[in-house]
């Protein structure tokens, strides 16, 4: 089991009585902006990490952000090694049958592929092609089914680095959320462009809890459901992505 990393420390502590509270610990990746990442000094960032302030803010509960390899982060939330998992997790029914999920914080997104510039990959007839992907990611599984039988699918620990194989030309084509890839293709200069169709997968992305904790799950969802109704969740998501929304505000 690989090590936790200790990323930040008590966000948010609220209450009306000086007794201790059980601290909810949070897990996110750091490796997948704009939903989450490691800032300049080492500490986890982003809408993720601002959105779960605001969450234990609004419930009312004392927690902390750790950081966890994607690989693994399922298996130690089984574990108790964390509490919650908010690492731009896509709800899905495979995943249901291990965790639970809150309500989604961010909308079903669509999937995209990307390839070099000029490089005339068609997503829709790809034959004898390298895939890249992030292993266990809704587009992992996607591939696998729907592309393996042509072409080899590639699996990196992190996204980046699928992106730094591509970049190589090691690489084909990538297939990832959109919203991670957007900004990277903005901040490319040209060198990588969007190919073939957006692709629908998931509910979602919301917070992944242990199926025992229905406590926790409603504190989580009561606190969400709140934020999206005074338009905290939505001004977090136009934030950080380029002004998407709003989504959730009555």
């Amino acid at each position: 089991m690989k090590t936790l990393i200790l990323a930040a420390a008590a966000l948010i502590a609220l209450g009306t009585t000086a007794q201790a509270q059980e601290t909810v610990r949070i897990a996110t990746e750091g490796a997948y902006a704009p939903y989450n990442f490691l800032d300049d000094s080492g500490k986890p960032a982003g809408f993720e990490i601002d959105l779960a302030a605001a969450i234990c803010a609004q419930a009312g509960l004392t927690c902390e952000v750790i950081t966890n390899d994607w690989d693994s982060i399922i298996p130690n939330l089984l574990a108790g090694n964390y509490d919650v998992i908010m690492a731009g997790m896509s709800i899905t029914d495979e995943r249901k049958q291990s965790i639970d999920f809150t309500q989604n914080y961010f909308p079903p997104d669509p999937s995209l592929y990307i390839a070099a510039t000029g490089a005339g990959v068609d997503p829709s007839a790809l034959e004898g092609k390298r895939v890249g992907v992030q292993g266990g990611t809704i587009q992992a599984a996607y591939a696998e089914e729907n592309l393996g039988s042509n072409n080899t699918v590639v699996s990196f620990g992190t996204a980046d680095q699928a992106m730094a194989d591509l970049g190589a030309g090691n690489l084909d084509i990538i297939f990832a959320d959109g919203t991670y890839l957007e900004p990277v293709v903005a901040a490319a200069n040209g060198a990588f462009e969007f190919v073939g169709d957006e692709v629908m997968i998931g509910d979602g992305i919301g917070a992944g809890i242990r199926k025992d904790e229905p406590e926790l799950k409603g504190k989580l969802n009561d606190a969400l459901t709140a934020l999206k109704q005074d338009g905290t969740v939505d001004k977090l998501i136009a934030q950080w992505f380029d002004g998407r929304g709003p989504y959730f505000a009555q």
